[in-house]
């Protein structure tokens, strides 16, 4: 008896390596000749105009894509490949209600279409938080409510001198695509006027008849960190080693218990629906941020070390700003978690951060952009402070009319700097020790009398350089000797 056990162990072990060799060698098969390839796009749901980014493979001999329209297809070839496994296209006009495929052609005819359809979006409103006739403070916040809102990308509305000005979409408090918060300009026209929302695909909507009053001078504006989850134990729970510890879920629904913890209704809904960060220490990070089945992953790829997206506090942390709208992960997240995985990182705190402005006197508040350590010196090392396209500067809810504060260590008695533009444009400012002004060159400045920073009023004019200017660079250069930067900040 035992004989013919071991014979039909045999004959198991056999048939089950055999087969297992076979899925290994197809797999490997697979993985070495993938060749054209649509993995996923994003965002799937689109108006014309509207940027996407398609991921997969095989691109570099891609001459044409081919978007739904009903009938023949809408044949896009100005396109722009960034890698083998990267294109970024605008959403043509023309595309079908219905949606569809859509289709990459190479010259040689080969052809593939994606796993998933795009499908047309169409902004609509519904109403506003505020009704015809009311008043609004400038510095308040008003919610424009309907659907497809994700296409809205700036508002209109009147400066103190009856001029047109622009809320920008990087400035809304988004909560999903059905409301959109923004903030009124403090300095707003005072009297009545219509606003207009503008979206990508250039339709305008004409906001209710408002009244409008400017803000109080006696005020500040402060940043407010709304926390979600915070790690309560960032050695204990170690740092991510593609494991699946970092994986959270919504009440209720972790029944195998799987979750590092679970979260309320409304903040599941921010998770889901609006825009939140992660902050996280790292040594080398890759970061996949998937749902906790490893079905599907945000934006399709891995974000590593040095992505623009990643942000540097200058403490040995970094965050990563998240928002799930449009991407094929949002229908996942109540069904298969939230999972934060990869390598090299230890997530810390999951959070939001909004601008809230306190009227009435009071101290205003430095708030703090950056620290760290920024050596401007022999002419030669010139680093540049704050990010490219002056996301701290967003973050902060930055006006024009407010001040920004360099702070300086001397490096010897004689030091010179300049603030300049983070792309080499304009300097801002030229200053320097007693005797070294180069013959009127720069301006002499009491760095220790002033507690050893320099203040900048925050025109209008650098503000917009700061937030628009971006690829490389960062929102300002310090080109100088002996000097170094360590904080800057805003009041």
């Amino acid at each position: 008896m035992k004989n013919i056990f071991k014979f039909f162990g045999t004959i198991l072990t056999l048939v089950l390596a055999a087969s297992l060799s076979g899925c290994l060698a197809e797999d490997e098969l697979q993985s070495a000749d993938v060749g054209l390839h649509v993995k996923v796009f994003f965002p799937t749901k689109v108006v014309k105009g509207q940027p996407m980014t398609i991921n997969g493979s095989g691109f570099s001999d891609v001459t044409e894509i081919v978007f739904p329209d009903g009938a023949e297809g809408i044949v896009v070839t100005d396109f722009q490949i960034v890698s083998n496994e990267m294109i970024r296209v605008n959403a043509p006009s023309g595309i079908s209600a219905e949606g569809g495929k859509i289709i990459l052609r190479t010259e040689a005819g080969e052809q593939v279409e994606s796993p998933l359809p795009l499908t047309l979006g169409k902004t609509a409103i519904s109403g506003y938080s505020a009704v015809e006739g009311e008043v609004i403070a400038g510095g308040s916040q008003m919610t424009i409510y309907g659907t497809d809102l994700e296409f809205v990308n700036k508002i209109e509305m009147l400066d103190e001198d009856s001029n047109p000005v622009f809320i920008e979409d990087k400035l809304f408090n988004r909560k999903g695509t059905d409301h959109i918060i923004f903030t009124v300009p403090r300095k707003v026209f005072e009297g009545e006027f219509e606003g207009k929302v503008y979206t990508i695909d250039n339709r305008t909507f004409k906001m209710p008849l408002l009244a409008y009053e400017p803000a109080a001078d006696d005020g500040y504006w402060e940043t407010v960190e709304n926390v979600i989850w915070e790690n309560p134990d960032p050695a204990g729970y170690g740092e991510i080693s593609w494991n699946g510890t970092y994986r959270f879920g919504l009440e209720g629904t972790d029944v195998n218990n799987e979750c590092i913890t679970t979260l309320p209704a409304e903040s599941w809904d921010i998770i889901k629906n609006g825009t939140f960060r992660l902050q996280f220490a790292a040594t080398a990070a890759q970061l996949r941020i998937t749902t906790g089945w490893w079905s599907t992953t945000w934006t399709g790829n891995d974000i590593m070390a040095g992505d623009e997206r990643i942000v540097d506090n200058g403490d040995g942390t970094y965050y990563i700003e998240i928002n799930f709208a449009g991407d094929p992960i949002v229908d996942l997240l109540d069904d298969q978690h939230l999972l934060f995985t990869g390598g090299g990182y230890t997530p810390l705190e999951l959070y939001t951060e909004e601008e809230v402005f306190v009227p009435g006197g009071g101290t205003p508040t430095e708030v703090v952009l950056w620290e760290g350590e920024a050596i401007a010196d022999d002419w030669g090392n010139q680093p540049t402070i704050l990010s490219d396209a002056g996301l701290e500067l967003v973050d902060a809810g930055a006006t024009a009319g407010q001040t920004l504060y360099f702070y300086f260590e001397p490096l010897d008695a004689a030091w010179q700097v300049k603030i300049v533009e983070g792309h080499w444009g304009p300097e801002y400012a030229c200053i320097c020790s007693e005797g070294n002004d180069n013959g009127g060159e720069f301006t002499v400045y009491d760095l220790a009398g002033n507690g050893g920073k320099y203040g900048l009023e925050l025109t209008q004019e650098i503000l917009d350089a700061a937030l628009t200017q971006q690829w490389w660079g960062g929102a300002f250069l310090l080109n100088g000797d002996n000097i170094k930067c360590t904080k800057v900040t805003l009041l």
